[in-house]
């Protein structure tokens, strides 16, 4: 355990649900403040890689999947490399199932393969202790989105929305003196982030994604759709609780007989409306709604979600933040914490019975 003293220069490392390459951050930091936000950088995984990646989606581990293994560390190391001022660095592996219920998450990729080819300490597995305690084991950012908050001066509630391939909230109230204090903060996944966008305009058109939301700007939403999809009991569940990326597929059948353009339309608007019915769990509307994550350059979720939540919803680069760089930092602040022994979930994060410090520190 490494104790308070002077700020460490951690690297957080990210492969998230995309599966589309690893996010690489630098944070200086105690495990508490944020003293400065590094270098970053994002190494793209080729079309094969990603293949290879999401072949493994839904699996939990088992003999066979070295192939995929060897390529989560290595793209890792490589992208950890250029990053020599690193004192230690935070390892989240991809995730390829996710389980709470059965108190199972399996993140792919070995710390110890990536500490003994950086010569420095890493730690990994965050999950892991969290699942134990009797916790979802997701989401593990909002103890930097605590941070984040202090950082830019927040003094109301702040919701600090990450939309990647599932939406993730953190209700923060920067008012409290640590993020493990009750009521500082609540956080939870609100549903489909880009999932169920990115998976049927692949199917459609070959596309990625939609950029900007323009093809679903083009399209008329089916409303009775959303509705059916909203009485899904997910969303009376009372948090923390947690998501796979593929929890809501179903959902694609609610508009596999529309044109392109509705079924976006609809599944976009299915993301604002699961945004939107997070507020029935939070203890007061947040004053402010900052957005990273792929989905802030979606212009049609970012319109429907000001339509439907009474307050202000912003990317998160106005208030000086990378929306694309905000998990990968999470990981490298988390990893400052673990070598501390401070807490990196809390009942009200997670659903742990009491704040865990998670994470295995392998040694180079």
């Amino acid at each position: 355990m490494v104790e308070k003293g002077r700020p460490l220069w951690a690297l957080g490392l990210m492969s998230g649900t995309s599966m589309d390459g690893v996010d690489a951050a630098m944070v200086l930091t105690d495990g508490e403040t944020i003293s400065e936000l590094g270098e970053t950088s994002f190494s793209a995984y080729t079309a094969e890689q990603t293949a290879l990646l999401r072949s493994g989606l839904g699996h939990w581990p088992a003999p066979g999947q070295e192939g995929i293994a060897s390529l989560v560390e290595q793209a890792h190391v490589a992208a950890a490399r250029p990053f020599s001022e690193a004192e230690v660095v935070g390892f989240h592996g991809q995730t390829l199932n996710h389980d709470p219920e059965a108190q199972r998450s399996f993140q792919i990729g070995d710390g110890e393969v990536l500490a003994k080819a950086l010569a420095r300490p890493v730690v990994w597995d965050f999950r892991t202790a969290d699942l134990k305690s009797g916790g979802e084991g997701a989401p593990l950012a909002p103890f930097f989105h605590f941070a984040c908050a202090r950082a830019i001066g927040a003094s109301r509630v702040t919701a600090f929305l990450n939309l990647g391939g599932v939406g993730n909230v953190t209700w923060v109230d920067p008012g409290k003196a640590a993020p493990e204090e009750p009521g500082a903060l609540l956080a939870f996944d609100t549903g489909p982030g880009n999932a169920l966008i990115n998976d049927f305009i692949a199917a459609r058109t070959g596309q990625a994604f939609d950029a900007n939301g323009d093809l679903a700007a083009q399209g008329q939403v089916d409303e009775a759709a959303v509705l059916r999809f909203l009485e899904h009991s997910y969303f009376d569940r009372i948090p923390p609780k947690s998501l796979d990326r593929n929890a809501f597929e179903a959902a694609l059948g609610l508009v596999a007989d529309h044109s392109t353009e509705d079924g976006l339309a609809t599944l976009t608007a299915m993301t604002s409306a699961s945004v939107a019915a997070s507020l029935r769990h939070m203890p007061e509307p947040p004053a402010r709604w900052l957005v990273c994550g792929g989905g802030r350059l979606n212009r049609t979720i970012l319109s429907g979600l000001s339509g439907r939540l009474n307050a202000p919803v912003e990317p998160v680069e106005t208030v000086g933040l990378d929306g694309d760089m905000l998990e990968a930092q999470a990981f490298a602040y988390l990893a400052v914490r673990v070598l501390r022994g401070l807490p990196t979930s809390a009942p009200s994060t997670t659903g742990a019975r009491l704040p865990v410090s998670g994470g295995r520190i392998s040694r180079a």
